[in-house]
């Protein structure tokens, strides 16, 4: 992930180059595929647009996250599925290309396991920071999550190689972790007039996409070489979503999902929905060959149909992105099939990908354009600089200021990117 994100970094060159990987006896193109960072850089926009906007007030009701009772879906509830199905896109190209560097699926794990953790400890400092009681701790929460997130970016941080002082990455990495493991240490929060510590009930994105791609890796590394396995997969995901939304299985919600990663199976499937597609335009670990520009559209398109149906047909269990429902689950990733489909023929195909300069950088950098709007807040608000937070906070006027600060962000990841910051799990 290039999320750390669960991607693989990948150049923007606009036609795909493949390299063969070899390993366990099978080869596999590792392909560059422009339109997967391009989506990925799209989806981070927009989630930083809607995650702006939702401090403005007076803006229809289609601008903002439906309710948990309503059964209706806009165009805010498909930004986080976006974002999971280009984990699953990204998936099985990631793992094929760490293959290739070491055979070793031990070491393979050992990776994956760490990506979760990792991603669950971010999601969990950005969750608690206003749960933070001050009194009870050296700092208030705004400068905790603050320390906490740049010795996070110390540790992931990719660090260029130099032969005059080759121990600095690591020595930058540990005092990256002690900074981590510091800002744990010190966390309290109240409850109910006695000292908590990290509240872990909710690990905020980062962590449920680190939940959702375990449990989609646990399932496709296995079964990586077979044509069949991903739409099993998903198709078997899916009935557990249908299943547990029916209420014919209470399985979900009665652990935590620490305990039961795939939850009620909507954000496993959508992941492993970008698997399957993947399959559809890149072929399959150990296939010599890859499909065809044309089919693999057309095939692409009528997946794409076949789960708007579905959706359709699952619209008596309601449709939500708080209920995680499978007519929200299925649209979703209806959309995402669509939109990489389009961006697929334009950037891969055609060759078209200058207009999208601010997003390429967003796309292959995506743990650093995520955090950049929470340091932005924390900074800030550390300061106590609250401008932002009382002017132009509502109609038009919230709108522009959410357009500006979505490119003030996205101009951010691209020139620290060219300055080499780069985090990645």
């Amino acid at each position: 992930m290039n999320f750390s994100a669960i991607g693989v970094q990948q150049s923007a060159h606009t036609k795909m180059r493949p390299d063969r990987v070899q390993g366990e006896g099978a080869s596999f193109t590792a392909p560059r595929v422009a339109s997967i960072d391009i989506f990925r850089g799209l989806t981070m926009a927009v989630m930083i647009f809607v995650n702006a906007l939702s401090g403005v007030h007076g803006l229809p009701w289609w601008t903002y996250h439906a309710h948990e009772q309503e059964d209706v879906m806009t165009y805010v509830d498909m930004v986080f599925p976006c974002f999971l199905f280009i984990v699953g896109m990204s998936l099985p190209i990631s793992i094929a290309s760490r293959l290739k560097r070491n055979p070793s699926l031990g070491a393979l794990w050992q990776h994956v396991v760490l990506r979760v953790i990792s991603l669950v400890t971010l999601g969990l400092i950005l969750a608690n920071a206003e749960k933070a009681d001050p009194t009870r701790m050296p700092m208030s929460g705004n400068l905790w999550a603050l320390v906490g997130l740049i010795s996070a970016a110390l540790y992931l941080n990719v660090y260029p190689k130099t032969s005059r002082f080759p121990w600095y990455s690591l020595v930058l990495r540990g005092i990256g972790l002690a900074g981590v493991l510091f800002t744990f240490a010190v966390f309290r929060r109240d409850v109910g007039g006695h000292a908590g510590w990290i509240d872990p009930s909710y690990p905020e994105i980062l962590g449920l996409i680190g939940f959702s791609y375990l449990v989609v890796a646990i399932l496709y590394i296995p079964t990586r070489r077979f044509a069949w396995a991903p739409s099993v997969w998903f198709a078997l995901l899916l009935a557990f979503n249908i299943a547990s939304t029916a209420r014919l299985v209470n399985l979900p919600g009665r652990f935590p999902i620490y305990l039961f990663p795939p939850d009620n199976g909507a954000m496993a499937a959508i992941v492993m929905t970008g698997v399957v597609t993947t399959q559809l335009f890149l072929g399959t670990v150990g296939s010599e060959t890859r499909p065809a520009p044309k089919p693999a559209l057309l095939r692409a398109v009528a997946f794409a149909i076949l789960l708007a149906v579905a959706g359709a047909i699952c619209m008596p269990l309601g449709i939500s992105k708080i209920r995680a429902t499978p007519t929200w689950a299925l649209w979703s990733v209806t959309a995402s099939i669509l939109l990489f489909a389009l961006l697929y023929w334009i950037c891969d195909q055609k060759g078209k990908t200058g207009w999208a300069f601010l997003l390429k950088p967003a796309g292959s950098n995506t743990l650093l354009t995520y955090l950049l709007p929470d340091l932005w807040d924390f900074c800030f608000a550390t300061f106590g600089i609250t401008y932002l937070d009382t002017h132009a906070t509502t109609g038009a006027p919230g709108v522009v200021r959410t357009i500006l600060f979505t490119l003030l962000i996205l101009v951010l990841s691209r020139t620290l990117t060219r300055l080499r910051l780069r985090l990645q799990l």
